[in-house]
Parts: structure tokens; C-alpha cells; sequence
């Protein structure tokens, strides 16, 4: 309740609050984007291959969170939104293929600072409009000049078709103000199951091409590069007999 006696005290304390309370989330996002980055370049330099397409995160506006609560109801701190709104810090990571939104999900489950509060695959069980995804609920811990604070963020793995649909389907939504007329629900539904056997065939057709170049290397002439930030160094011959000595001791 505001001190009107102290209006613009009062008013200004709200708004440290408000910012405190957005701040931590800010540096949780923050923090889940530094660990994407590194398995990006870790991928790219040690495997040649990059899982990731794209990300994108956002932080709730404080307009949306309000909607959110109306929606809940019984919440009058915000305290009471930490332990209630699990997504107001969220990332989307994008992928090529759907065995790479597990394999992504099992390296952010395997680092020992990020809690996994809980799992939704919706890729095994999609939702009954056809959205397919798998999001984590993880909590991470944001270390303040005072105190060290625990902030959950959402992290939603889909692969490119499953991304391309879930925007449609939100601007579908949107556009009919949530009223959408059943003829479309059942093409949108027709649509992600076609979206997901396109996402089956582009995976079978990624192994293949990996046997393929896998072949290839095999059969070259034998002289060995190192892709290092985006360029093709080649390796002399002592160089590749010193680390083969290493690795026999």
C-alpha cells in the first residue's frame, strides 16, 4: 500500500523493487546464454558440426506478468511470482534436427550449477492442438554484490519446422483473439504432423550424408587440418607424432 504522505519515496522504492526483481532474472538469462554460446563454439571447433541453429530469449514485461497473475489469481507478493511464474525468464534454442534437442537437453542436464527443476516432452507427447517441443524448467544461481539469489528459466529445444509452426499457430491465435474456428485447429493439427514427418526424413537423410563424408575421410590421401576459428590449419607431421606420443602415455 502506497504511503501517500511520501509519494514519489514510495514510488521511487517500488521501482527498485520492481527492477531488483527483473534484474535477477536478466542475469539468469544471461548466464543460460553464456552456456549455449560455449557448447556453439565448442561444436564448431572440435566436431565440425554446429546442433544449434539459432536461440532467442526474452524477459516477461511487467504488463505480462500482471496478466498472468490475473489469470492464477492468490498472488500478492513477489515472492509469491518466484514461486509461481516459472517462465518469465525464458530462451528458445533451434535446431536442425530432433536428435540434437536431446543430445542439447543432455549436456545442460549434465552441468553440475544448473538444477533441473522438471522436464516436459511434448516432442513424445505432443499437446492435442500438435505442438511439439521439449522444455526444461531449470533454476540457476545469480550471484548479487549481497547475496546469491536461485531464478528459474525455461528452456524450450525445438527443431526448425516445430519453430516454424508454433509461430503460426501463436499468429493464428492472436489474429482470432483465441477464438479459432475448428476447420483451422484441424489443419493446424494436420500441419504439425506433417511438420514432424518432414523432421523424420531430414534426419534420415543426415545420416546418410554423415556415412557419406565419413567414407570420403577415409579414403583420402592423409593429410590432416585443423578447422580452428573459422579457418583450415594444416598439421605438420612432428606435430601429429608428438600427440600421438601423448596419447600412449
Amino acid at each position: 500500500m502506497i504511503d501517500h504522505s511520501h509519494p514519489l519515496e514510495q514510488v521511487k522504492a517500488l521501482q527498485k523493487k520492481l527492477t531488483r526483481f527483473l534484474m535477477m532474472y536478466k542475469f539468469a538469462l544471461h548466464e543460460v546464454e553464456t552456456k549455449i554460446e560455449i557448447l556453439q563454439e565448442e561444436f564448431q571447433l572440435l566436431h565440425d558440426y554446429n546442433p544449434i541453429e539459432h536461440t532467442k530469449s526474452r524477459l516477461k514485461s511487467p504488463e505480462s506478468i500482471m496478466k498472468k497473475l490475473y489469470r492464477k489469481g492468490g498472488i500478492r507478493s513477489l515472492e509469491d511470482i518466484r514461486h509461481t511464474i516459472h517462465d518469465i525468464a525464458g530462451i528458445r534454442i533451434t535446431c536442425s534436427f530432433i536428435s540434437d534437442i536431446y543430445r542439447i537437453s543432455r549436456m545442460l542436464q549434465a552441468q553440475k550449477d544448473l538444477k533441473i527443476i522438471s522436464i516436459k516432452d511434448y516432442i513424445k507427447n505432443p499437446k492435442p492442438n500438435g505442438y511439439k517441443s521439449l522444455h526444461m524448467l531449470v533454476e540457476v544461481p545469480v550471484f548479487m554484490s549481497d547475496r546469491e539469489e536461485l531464478v528459474c528459466v525455461e528452456i524450450q529445444i525445438r527443431t526448425i519446422a516445430m519453430d516454424f509452426w508454433a509461430s503460426l499457430e501463436h499468429k493464428i491465435f492472436y489474429k482470432y483473439n483465441e477464438s479459432v474456428p475448428e476447420r483451422l485447429l484441424a489443419d493446424l493439427k494436420t500441419a504439425a504432423d506433417t511438420a514432424y514427418e518432414l523432421d523424420t526424413k531430414m534426419e534420415q537423410l543426415h545420416h546418410e550424408m554423415e556415412e557419406i563424408k565419413l567414407a570420403h575421410q577415409h579414403a583420402g590421401e592423409g593429410e590432416f587440418q585443423l578447422l580452428f576459428d573459422n579457418q583450415k590449419l594444416k598439421i605438420p607431421d612432428n606435430l601429429l607424432q608428438l600427440l600421438s606420443g601423448d596419447e600412449k602415455e
